[in-house]
Order: C-alpha cells, then structure tokens, then sequence
C-alpha cells in the first residue's frame, strides 16, 4: 500500500503456540484496544488473585470470626472481608497505603505473601509498562515524516531512460546512513515452467557505487536507470500499463535523536508510473 503496509492476510497458521512463546513481541504487535485491555486485566486479576490469597491467610487464622478470641492480633487488621482483602492487595501492590490495614508480626504466612506479590508486582509492571513505551516509541512512527511522491515517472534524463521518485523528509533531525533499495515485484516464469507468483527483483539507482547512501537534506529524487539489465528494459509505454507489476521502494536509516532504525516503505502500481513525466 501507500502507507508502506503489506496487503497480506496469515491463513491457516497451525503453529499458533509460537505467539505466545514470544509474549512481549506479540503484545507489541496487537492493536491498541486490545493492548489496553490485556494490560488493565493483568493487573485487575493479580490484585483479584492475592486479594483471594489475603482472605484465606484471615480465614486460616481465624480473623473473620465474628467472636475472635480475646488477646489475639489479627495477621493483617481491619480484613474482615474479601472486599477489605482486596483492598489490602491494591494497597500492597501499587504501594498507596491509606494506613487503615497493615500487616503484622502474627503470620510467617502473610509475611511470604506479602513479599510474593511485591515480586509478581515488580515483575508486572515491568513488563506491561515497557510494552507500552516499545508500542508508543515505535521506530516505524519516524517514518510518518518521510513523504514520497505519489506517482513514479519514466523519463530521459541526461540522455538516459530513467525510472525516477522523489523522497523527502519534513523533520529537521536528520535521517542518518540513509539508504535507498528499490524492487519490482511481478508474476514471472522460469524456464522450466515454474510459476512464481510474487518475483523479487532488485534493481540498482544511479547512486549504486555509493552503497545507495544519500544525504536527505531536501526532497531528492532516486534514479533507476532502465537499461539492458533493468527488468522493465522490455516494456514499452503501453506494455507498461497493461503489465501486473509493482515498483516499492523502501527507504531505511537511523533517526538521529534517539539512534533507533527505521524504515519507510511506499508501492507504485503501473497506474502509478507516469510515461514521459517529470
């Protein structure tokens, strides 16, 4: 597509496990909504869980009687409930302390409880707040900034046939070791008869004895130069139009102010090419 995303759905995926084996990639990967929801129920069932865990520590000992016994101190005081229980077990968790329950020195019990889920706790936030920041400080979010032209156009340029585009970037922080590939995907057979549906071919721009790298000061424009070892030599202006092929260009770098990778990606259909152009 435009945007640079890959119009390709995954059917029939049987190894479905191996999602859940890479967790944090895979909450990355999801959509906002279901992010949120993930992360609100991470913490929701924690606290529902060791509040179940506070309520029976009580009830083991006896706290939820409602004639306790004279001279003994409860494990946790004011639990007198599941909902006080509960309560107690945000307060652990996130640490606010109202200072109405706490616990005491009665239960080697609670005392283990109550440093497993500091623990778990830890653990949780860390996790999900880190996966929040990977989905907010996305790499592919610089590459919003990045705008090319939205027709590819074939052209004589210095006495060549040139397939040309123009990129620019609309940010002052520079993209740095920027760097231009260009490929033209298209239904090919192979002399044995194979048909490969989707043929990757790499095609060479004009700045290919510098590696591709160019120096995005402002809007530049990428040359491919169409000759005999281009795969679009063969085809005429009309033959152009009336071929199934897609021209993508991607265009990868580091951002300057936090050093990350990113790549911008854009497609050009043959209704996209534009003969005799500039």
């Amino acid at each position: 597509a435009k945007s640079g995303a890959c119009n390709l759905s995954h059917k029939n995926i049987r190894e479905q496990g191996r999602f859940l084996q890479d967790v944090v990639t895979t909450l990355v990967d999801l959509k906002w909504r279901f992010t949120l929801v993930i992360f609100s129920m991470t913490f929701l069932c924690s606290w529902l869980l060791f509040g179940m865990f506070w309520w029976l520590v009580a009830f083991a000992h006896g706290d939820l009687d409602p004639n306790p016994k004279p001279g003994v101190e409860q494990c946790v005081t004011n639990v007198n409930s599941f909902t006080s229980a509960f309560l107690f077990s945000i307060e652990v968790q996130v640490t606010i302390g109202f200072g109405g329950r706490m616990i005491t020195e009665q239960c080697p019990t609670a005392i283990m409880v109550l440093i497993l889920q500091n623990i778990i706790g830890l653990i949780i936030n860390a996790v999900m707040l880190g996966c929040i920041f990977m989905k907010t400080a996305q790499s592919h979010r610089r590459a919003e900034t990045l705008i090319f032209s939205r027709h590819a156009v074939i052209a004589v340029r210095n006495n060549r046939l040139c397939l040309m585009i123009r990129v620019g970037d609309l940010r002052k922080s520079m993209i740095i070791n920027a760097v231009v590939h260009l490929q033209v995907v298209r239904k090919t057979t192979t002399p044995e008869g194979e048909v490969i549906p989707i043929h990757q071919i790499d095609v060479q721009t004009e700045s290919a004895v510098a590696s591709n790298s160019i120096f995005l000061l402002a809007p530049l424009i990428i040359c491919h130069v169409i000759d005999k070892d281009s795969p679009l030599y063969d085809l005429s202006a009309m033959e152009l139009q009336c071929n199934d092929l897609e021209v993508i260009v991607i265009l990868e770098g580091v951002v300057e102010t936090t050093g990350i990778s990113t790549q911008a990606r854009t497609s050009y259909v043959t209704e996209e090419i534009l003969w005799g152009h500039r």
